[in-house]
């Protein structure tokens, strides 16, 4: 009968194992999906913060030195143009003197 008791013990000590075992691997694989997760999420809480910064230097541009610096160009443009045509009427004047 001790025998039977012993045996019937260790079978439920062994089913014991087995079902702890089979908790260990479920909770091994919820915890390697969790840290994926986790790997995400850093991810894009990164991706936030940098499209947030670029947002706030497009937000933040200085409309007024830009358009400054874009009137400045315009000007510079505009003053080459003159010297380009002065120069090209220069030959013109020279041969008009020399007629």
């Amino acid at each position: 009968d001790s025998t039977q008791n012993a045996a019937a013990i260790k079978s439920v000590i062994d089913n014991i194992d087995g079902a702890i075992d089979k908790v260990n691997s479920e909770r091994a694989m919820y915890g390697a999906t969790q840290s994926r997760f986790d790997s995400v999420i850093s991810n894009l809480q990164v991706s936030v913060e940098n499209q947030t910064a670029a947002r706030s230097r497009i937000m933040d541009t200085d409309f007024a030195v830009e358009t400054a610096n874009l009137s400045r160009a315009q000007i510079l443009q505009q003053a080459g143009n003159a010297m380009i045509a002065q120069a090209n009427q220069l030959p013109q004047q020279v041969l008009s003197l020399l007629r």
